[in-house]
């Protein structure tokens, strides 16, 4: 009944709309879309103005019906842990894609964009259906992960800004769809800039130089938004170099003027009130609305009327600097077909028609569920081909481990249609022919009891991702989450893997966490470890299918996982120059970035490049041809590297700058083309205030990880 008034609602709402067609210009879709909202404004009245500072901008008594915000870093979010879409409120099942950050461990860009399109798609869908959540979508999370302390690791695709910025695209665009006239969803980017600390997030400064804002911090939102077409953001909690990034000049001079931004900017949740009593930034409240205002936030993630009302009455603000930041919230209004007769806007028909099946039902979403899934599976060791395991030779199986027979989700998920744990992943896939034994733990001696039993073992190991636990807290030392930081990178249940090993040598750890972990023991003795994120429907199915070689695994890490926490400098020190990511970490870890094993084996023959040369605004092709000589079909991740020889300028060691995923048949050869691009080897020239590509020679680099380097050859830059 509550669905049907709601729909009734809709219609008419949409009627409105139509009936009024000829009433008002920013009615009419053929008129410039400028044009449009000076009309708008032009009718509007200073509350509905305040009013539409919200994530909301909906003017009832002029018929314009706006779309608030959902969240959606790896699915549409309508229920899960957070109660995204209401309290208390029936959720909305939804597909369920592995974390942010096992979805950059696909390395994958057109997969990437799938998964974003079905989520695109199925927001549009419990929108126009279901009237729930919104068309506006937080996400993705174009923020780095330059440490695996970092409590909200999960929701970074990794630590490098051109890996990053490159899935921020593929994941934008995903989400907005291809349509020349209208979007599906908007995509809103999160966090503006360089948040990647939870503990004192609401106070603390990030601080480092111009180079690494324009190089690597504000790298991937520049690209979502010149690339990418994103015109949402959030801005961060934390300052920016002694400047809360809500009121940062940032905002307007840079991503406004110079990259062409001119939709919706936000804050974060409760960051208005943040800027009084946690930055103690200003003397009060009006002064505060006034600032972020004149930053260019045109929508508030809190109480922020009065301050807006206050600001106004002591002369802070007038009426025009209200409508100069909410004409983006109306960009992005039209964009989505929200003030346009339903009939013109393609994506205006999702969920609309009757027999319309809810498309997280639909075998085709499930599938794109699956593929993420198997895709983001990286396998780390395997010693004697332990992997992958045959089931025909196999006879008992023990399975241990706390979360075994759970698919956990994290704060920022929806509530999937189903789940399939690795417990149950496993038992589908062996069925009867083999007997599965099952242990949370080694109370009372069960896990080591049945290891001994078992033709082999496999321990599912790794975090919680909500911490089993309240709001900022985590009470393992080793995990972490929003508002949380990681005191640790120890995995707490290696002292099992011990116990296990040592009862039966043939152990397979599936290491299922949301960052990296300091498994040294159990690299150093343990034959066969993978690593895959929480939070996908199809967990188990895809790791089942890795395990026992119905998928060879393909995936590669993004983050350099350290073998101890001694080799992080501290965790506010955001100068990476000092040791962090690939690019400057100096010692030996326990795995780097870009690692990743295959079941199959790849030679690298040859590298040739189409110029010797390259020169500004151009490119250059490279050419790689290799063969997988092994006996089975599988993926391989070819990473192109740069280095430059002669700069005049501080330069990393080597640089990621093209990248493809390639699937080959068993034996089979293949010229892989990777494009390496003028613009992506410019360095940011701090006198003359601009990128300049500088005459050099670089090095190309190519192999299957950042410490595998397989080829390489030099060109000149010649600008």
């Amino acid at each position: 009944m509550k669905n049907d008034i709601l729909h009734i609602v809709f219609i008419l709402a949409i009627n409105l709309v139509s009936s009024q067609q000829k009433q008002y210009p920013f009615q009419d879709p053929k008129l410039d879309t400028e044009k449009r909202i000076d009309n708008l404004l032009s009718l509007m009245t200073l509350d509905e103005k305040v009013q539409a500072l919200s994530t909301n901008p909906s003017v009832k008594r002029l018929g314009v019906l706006g779309t608030g915000h959902v969240e959606g870093l790896h699915g549409l979010a309508l229920g899960g842990p957070g109660e995204w879409g209401g309290k208390n409120k029936q959720p909305v099942t939804t597909t369920t894609f592995p974390q942010a950050y096992g979805l950059g461990e696909t390395w994958d860009v057109d997969l990437l964009q799938k998964v974003a399109n079905v989520e695109g798609y199925e927001t549009r869908y419990a929108f126009q259906k279901y009237h729930r959540g919104g068309l506006v979508v937080r996400a993705p999370n174009a923020d780095i992960a330059r440490d695996p302390r970092w409590g909200r690791t999960e929701e970074s695709y990794g630590e490098d800004a051109f890996f990053n910025g490159t899935m921020t695209v593929a994941f934008v665009k995903g989400l907005q769809g291809n349509n020349p006239k209208y979007w599906q969803t908007a995509s809103l980017m999160k966090h503006f800039l360089a948040n990647s600390n939870e503990d004192g997030r609401t106070y603390t400064s990030s601080d480092f130089d111009e180079r690494l804002w324009r190089e690597y911090y504000a790298l991937p939102f520049q690209m979502g938004v010149v690339e990418g077409g994103s015109r949402a953001y959030m801005a961060a909690y934390n300052k920016v170099n002694g400047i809360p990034a809500m009121v940062h000049p940032m905002l307007k001079n840079i991503t406004q003027k110079e990259w062409g931004q001119n939709g919706i900017i936000c804050t974060d949740g409760g960051a208005f009130k943040l800027l009084l009593s946690d930055h103690k930034y200003y003397a009060d409240k009006y002064l505060g609305a006034a600032a972020a205002i004149k930053a260019g936030i045109n929508q508030f993630l809190d109480d922020y009327t009065e301050g807006i009302y206050g600001a106004l009455s002591h002369g802070y603000l007038k009426e025009k600097d209200i409508d100069d930041v909410i004409r983006g919230d109306y960009r992005v209004m039209i964009q989505l077909g929200m003030l346009d007769v339903s009939d013109e806007n393609p994506y205006s028909k999702i969920g609309t028609e009757k027999d319309t099946i809810d498309p997280w039902k639909t075998e085709a979403h499930k599938k794109i569920a699956l593929e993420a899934t198997q895709k983001s599976i990286v396998l780390l060791k395997n010693d004697s081909e332990l992997l992958p395991l045959q089931k025909d030779k196999l006879k008992t199986i023990a399975v241990i481990g706390l979360h075994a027979d759970e698919v956990l989700l994290d704060w920022y998920s929806g509530t999937p249609p189903y789940t399939i744990s690795p417990l149950q992943g496993i038992k589908n896939k062996l069925g009867n022919n083999v007997e599965i034994l099952y242990a949370k733990n080694n109370i009372d001696g069960k896990a080591v009891s049945i290891a001994k039993k078992a033709d082999v073992v496999i321990v599912i190991v790794g975090n919680h991702p909500v911490c089993n636990a309240g709001w900022a807290d985590c009470p393992v030392p080793s995990e972490g989450k929003e508002a949380v930081d990681r005191q640790s990178l120890t995995l707490e249940h290696e002292d099992l893997i011990k116990l296990v090993y040592q009862a039966n040598p043939k152990t397979v750890v599936a290491l299922i966490s949301s960052f990296p972990y300091a498994i040294n023991w159990t690299q150093e003795h343990v034959p066969a470890i993978v690593h895959m994120t929480q939070n996908s429907q199809e967990t188990g199915t895809a790791l089942a299918d890795v395990l026992f070689g119905d998928y060879n695994p393909g995936g590669r890490l993004t983050q350099t996982w350290v073998a101890a926490i001694t080799d992080l400098s501290e965790l506010l020190d955001y100068n990476i120059r000092n040791g962090r990511t690939y690019m400057y970490f100096k010692g030996k870890p326990l795995y780097a970035f870009g690692h990743g094993l295959s079941y199959t084996t790849f030679k690298y023959n040859s590298i040739e490049t189409n110029s010797e040369t390259i020169a500004k605004n151009g490119e250059v092709k490279v050419i790689v041809s290799i063969t997988n000589t092994g006996n089975k079909d599988g993926d391989e991740v070819i990473q192109l590297y740069v280095k430059q020889l002669n700069s005049k300028v501080e330069r990393p060691e080597k640089e990621l700058k093209a990248f493809q995923r390639v699937f080959f048949k068993a034996g089979e050869t293949k010229n892989v083309f990777l494009t390496l691009k003028a613009k992506d080897l410019e360095y940011w020239n701090t006198g003359k205030q601009q990128f300049e590509l500088e005459n050099n020679v670089i090095e190309i680099q190519v192999g299957s990880a950042s410490d595998a380097i397989l080829l390489n050859k030099k060109i000149t830059i010649k600008n």
